[in-house]
């Protein structure tokens, strides 16, 4: 691997995002010409080399211990996933993976039943890449109505919703506060990337996106690693309007790399009331009265 590779590239830009007083250094020695700490100060705060360090962020040196590794995340205020983060990228620079095209995702019968059992709140399954493996019809109404609902189905034309939120202008509809939820997803899809750093059609998406939008790039270069978990959003939705929506993602036990993703309103609240008449539109039924829309 030539270069500092993913590993060097993460230190470096967590490296640029502190400041001295950040970590008890103050505003000592020449006059700073770039952001964040020096090498030098890191190398000090985690205990180790100037040059040992140097050469761990250039890529030249793989072989770094757990322990020290910790030092750095220490030294550079990682939190626990990046920590993990750190440890992933490491542990893939020791061993060079070589690209590979991984078997297509499937989605176990007992996940469909689950699928079918939460009819009542829009639900997706995401495949390790941000695939949508499937969704319920009320997962597919609130989030991507304008794409056709089989499309999970064939694995050569399923929606990806990084592609989506980045490339449709429907999302960027949908989500009055994109930009928000642009910063999740990609600190998402970094997680991702440091788990399977050889899977190829994950890189092709990456560069894929890295071409096309420039919004993109700007938050892939932040090196921002933020897992997707529970958010609450607030959605411009075509038929029902406005709408503030929580989304809980859940790991898939027997399926690693799929997540289930939940979407849920207050009760009683006037957004339930709008999921009730999406729910409505879509051939269901409303599971419980439903409220005014507005107040």
């Amino acid at each position: 691997m030539d270069g500092p590779g993913p590993l060097g590239d993460f230190l470096r830009a967590r490296r640029a995002r502190l400041r001295p007083e950040d970590v008890g250094l103050g505003l000592v020695g020449p006059r700073r010409r770039v952001a964040g700490l020096r090498r030098e100060e890191i190398a000090q705060l985690a205990g180790v080399s100037a040059s040992y360090y140097t050469r761990l962020e250039q890529g030249t040196s793989r072989g770094a211990s757990a322990e020290v590794l910790d030092a750095v995340a220490r030294a550079l205020a990682l939190d626990d996933h990046e920590r993990d983060h750190l440890h992933r990228l490491a542990d893939a620079a020791r061993r060079a993976p070589r690209p590979h095209r991984p078997r297509p995702e499937k989605v176990a019968d007992e996940t469909r039943e689950l699928l079918r059992v939460l009819d009542d709140a829009p639900a997706l399954v995401l495949g390790r890449r941000t695939d949508v493996l499937a969704w319920n019809a009320l997962g597919h109404a609130l989030l991507a109505g304008h794409l056709a609902p089989d499309g999970p189905g064939d694995p050569a034309r399923r929606p990806n919703m990084s592609r989506l939120l980045f490339l449709d202008p429907h999302f960027r509809e949908l989500y009055p506060d994109w930009r928000r939820k642009a910063r999740a997803v990609v600190g998402n899809l970094r997680i991702a990337v440091g788990r399977h750093p050889g899977d190829r059609l994950l890189a092709e998406l990456v560069g894929e996106l890295t071409m096309r939008s420039p919004e993109f790039v700007a938050l892939w270069a932040d090196h921002r690693v933020t897992p997707c978990e529970a958010a609450t959003h607030e959605l411009r939705h075509p038929v029902v309007g406005a709408l503030t929506v929580t989304q809980q993602t859940l790991s898939i036990a027997r399926s690693p790399g799929q997540s289930l993703i939940v979407c849920t309103t207050a009760p009683g609240s006037p957004s339930a009331a709008a999921l009730a008449l999406l729910r409505q539109a879509t051939g269901g039924s409303p599971a419980t009265p439903a409220v005014p829309l507005h107040r």
